[in-house]
């Protein structure tokens, strides 16, 4: 996949090895947004591993004092709108005084995720209750094809953010941190020292959520588990 992207940008380029392509990349600024873009996964669904969606209601339920939540590597926006719409469904509108920040480091994603607009089978899980509520249906060209209401759109605040980078776009403290399925492109040290910088801008009684192929057990002195690929931050 990750070939057939570089492929494509170098034919674009008329450039004819990976070789002269990596020296381009080296010397020319602006194509390293193109070179990040063509390496980054972007595996998403409307709420993937749905039980985080569950603990999320539940921690708004008991926390209703909530102000921020952070997703990190938000993709094409399913996951973040997956959030806005459990926390809008909890508090009962679309302006709760809740922030939710969602980031990536790939440019283009976070344009999809800006506009909102999706395959309609790709909301085909959802209650009819959601489809409606949440969701525009798509009429004449745009048959076949959702988009996000204004509404919730407006509640998510989508910024580009390198999690390698020394500087994060991120206010303190943060309530619930969603970070699903990232920290497995990383060797371990870097896994803990982001985990290390993500858990000390948490509140004491937050909530961070992995993927289902991660397991920070091994970092008992940064989090502790409290559910299903779900951990606290350990004070």
């Amino acid at each position: 996949m990750v070939y057939s992207r570089l492929a494509r940008r170098l034919r674009a380029l008329e450039i004819h090895s990976f070789k002269e392509y990596l020296a381009y990349v080296g010397s020319c600024k602006d194509e390293m947004e193109h070179f990040i873009n063509a390496l980054t996964t972007n595996l998403t669904a409307f709420f993937r591993e749905p039980h985080h969606f569950d603990a999320l209601a539940n921690y708004l339920t008991k926390r209703p004092q909530t102000k921020r939540i952070w997703c990190a590597a938000s993709s094409t926006g399913e996951e973040p709108y997956s959030i806005a719409m459990t926390v809008a469904s909890v508090f009962g509108t679309f302006t709760p005084n809740v922030q939710i920040l969602a980031t990536d480091i790939d440019s283009k994603v976070l344009q999809k995720a800006r506009e909102g607009v999706y395959a309609q089978n790709s909301i085909s899980q959802l209650s009819y209750d959601y489809k409606t509520q949440f969701f525009y249906r798509g009429k004449g060209a745009q048959t076949g094809r959702v988009r996000v209401v204004d509404e919730l759109r407006k509640m998510v605040q989508f910024e580009p953010l390198n999690l390698m980078s020394p500087n994060w776009c991120v206010d303190a403290p943060v309530d619930v941190i969603f970070c699903r399925n990232v920290m497995i492109y990383f060797d371990r040290p870097t896994q803990r020292k982001i985990l290390a910088r993500m858990v000390k801008m948490m509140c004491n009684d937050g909530m961070y959520v992995a993927g289902h192929s991660e397991n920070f057990t091994m970092y008992p002195e940064l989090v502790a588990p409290m559910g299903k690929t779900i951990y606290r931050p350990v004070v």
